[in-house]
């Protein structure tokens, strides 16, 4: 969580899809490059309508353009929280390959819900087995001047091939206090309120100055989930000195295997009116737990 998780997914994509290599397109007869031993990656083409839609292209009321180029195997389609598996190469309109998992030789696992727009809406509509292309506007990528360095402008072309669906784990359920701190919570002179729920294996506390990795959940006072690692199925991993106050101060009270529910007032979150768009506003209740300090 970064503060308010600026969500471990970003450039490229997200995060896990590593870098936009800039390269330029490859020549038109495609290339192979060696991968190992006996392993060759064959380098993919610029698609001959890399530069917009064609005419038997769909295009979705948002603006999403696609084109199925194999049919799938599969009947079920992933869910905006659900974790893929897929293959993927992206190109800008001019022809320019900038990222791909199959020059990598991997396939890249991610959830759907942490991605740019046009990747969440588009591979909604795939089944496992199906390859599509995806012409994607500028407003459902990064933008026509992105703000992320190295980003690509414009629109954005994918191939995107779909291998497997994970339905996510069930979200936590809502804790009874969320309302507010009950009698037996600690709180701190800065007003930071917390209860151990489970106990620690471990007796160091990490400093402020530490890199910790968590599981954790996050409510509003009225009870709305806003931010999980268990629902993504996926620890964050942080330094304690760039995340919220009431981390800063809260973490620091743990130890490793603790797993200790916060009730942290506006002033060490967001604020009550958050300058930080979709930010949580008001106080904020977490579910944390430690499991390393670094």
């Amino acid at each position: 969580m970064k503060n308010y998780h600026s969500t471990l997914l970003a450039l490229c994509v997200l995060v896990a899809l590593s870098a936009c290599t800039g390269s330029e397109a490859p020549p038109a007869n495609t290339s192979s490059t060696p991968v190992g031993e006996n392993t060759t990656v064959t380098t993919p083409s610029a698609p001959s309508d890399v530069a917009a839609p064609p005419a038997d292209a769909t295009t979705t009321t948002s603006g999403l353009a696609y084109k199925v180029l194999r049919e799938g195997t599969g009947s079920d389609h992933p869910a905006i929280t659900s974790k893929v598996e897929v293959h993927y190469s992206g190109w800008t309109t001019d022809g320019k390959l900038f990222d791909s998992s199959v020059v990598r030789g991997e396939t890249i696992s991610f959830p759907i819900n942490g991605v740019i727009k046009g990747w969440s809406e588009g591979v909604q509509l795939m089944v496992v087995g199906e390859k599509t292309r995806f012409w994607i506007p500028a407003d459902l990528a990064y933008g026509e001047t992105p703000r992320q360095p190295g980003a690509p402008a414009g629109m954005l072309v994918f191939d995107i091939e779909l291998f497997n669906i994970e339905a996510p784990p069930a979200p936590p359920s809502v804790p009874e206090d969320v309302a507010g701190p009950p009698d037996d919570a600690t709180v701190t002179s800065s007003g930071l309120a917390y209860k151990v729920l489970r106990e620690g294996t471990d007796t160091a506390h990490p400093m402020a100055t530490s890199t910790v990795e968590v599981h954790y959940s996050g409510w509003t006072t009225d009870g709305k989930t806003f931010d999980s690692s268990v629902v993504r199925d996926e620890t964050t991993r942080f330094p304690l000195n760039g995340v919220i106050k009431g981390w800063t101060e809260g973490l620091q009270l743990m130890v490793v295997g603790e797993k200790t529910r916060f009730w942290i007032p506006a002033d060490l979150a967001y604020g009550k009116t958050p300058s930080r768009p979709g930010a949580p506003a008001g106080m904020l209740v977490f579910d944390i737990e430690l499991l390393l300090i670094q």
